[in-house]
């Protein structure tokens, strides 16, 4: 008898790019990984690293929308790595798998470890993150592998921003997105390694709470930091995406720094 399938293939940017991924289990990456993708606007030759990639959504949403950008995946679980891998692998992705590549490694690393795990100082333009940003107690599930995506440990992003700053050369941008309560915790992780911080606060609909913020930041900057203008996901009354959402859903446009 056989069973239901353990792994999809899943189409991004209108079928640009293609994803495998665990089904039922594991995170699954969706409108998040989108949005972090559309943070780097570059049209340079650049390499850009993907922090706790996962199987790979936002980095080869990057590589698919930017001819010239090189991008390495970094993922600590030796099973997301796999999927990563395949993922590359397929057929749907073969323009781009010449210009994808991962590595196993976790990014907490400091110093020489860091290093020989592969995050190698002062390598990449772009440094891109979609960090655990689940509290520990919230949503507990018996998936060890969602768990290990969705879970927030102890100073999370004060490691993961110590080790994009350590990997970034200078004047190279930082992108990331995170619940809004954790806008502190980032700035204060940013310290002097970055400035220029830009937050944009995602809200589902116009008069609804922000969900979500996207952050950007450029090593070494001492601007201050800016608010920008909120982004709405969907028109009022409806569960359809607002234009510009959609653009960055679809990999049309990039959402550039001010």
């Amino acid at each position: 008898m056989t069973g239901e399938p353990l792994e999809t293939i899943d189409a991004f940017h209108r079928g640009a790019f293609h994803l495998l991924q665990p089904k039922g289990r594991g995170h699954r990456a969706g409108m998040d990984a989108m949005l972090l993708a559309a943070l780097v606007a570059d049209d340079r030759p650049v390499r850009v690293a993907d922090l706790g990639a996962g199987a790979g959504a936002a980095g080869l949403a990057v590589a698919s929308r930017l001819a010239k950008a090189e991008v390495v995946l970094f993922e600590r679980s030796a099973e997301m790595a796999d999927y990563a891998r395949r993922s590359i692998l397929l057929p749907g992705n073969a323009d781009l798998a010449g210009r994808v590549s991962v590595v196993e490694a976790d990014v907490t690393l400091t110093a020489k470890a860091r290093n020989d795990a592969g995050l190698i100082d002062e390598s990449f333009h772009h440094v891109i993150m979609n960090p655990p940003f689940n509290h520990a107690g919230d949503r507990r599930t018996p998936d060890t592998l969602k768990a290990e995506a969705h879970a927030m440990t102890d100073r999370l992003f004060e490691s993961w921003l110590r080790t994009a700053g350590a990997i970034m050369i200078p004047g190279g941008q930082l992108s990331l997105i995170a619940r809004p309560e954790s806008i502190a915790e980032i700035i204060t992780a940013c310290g002097r390694r970055f400035g220029g911080i830009e937050i944009t606060a995602i809200h589902p609909r116009p008069g609804e709470n922000a969900v979500r913020i996207l952050v950007t930041a450029v090593k070494g900057s001492r601007a201050r930091l800016s608010l920008r203008a909120p982004l709405i996901m969907h028109e009022e009354g409806s569960h359809k995406f607002s234009p510009l959402v959609d653009d960055f859903n679809n990999g049309r446009a990039a959402y550039a720094r001010l």
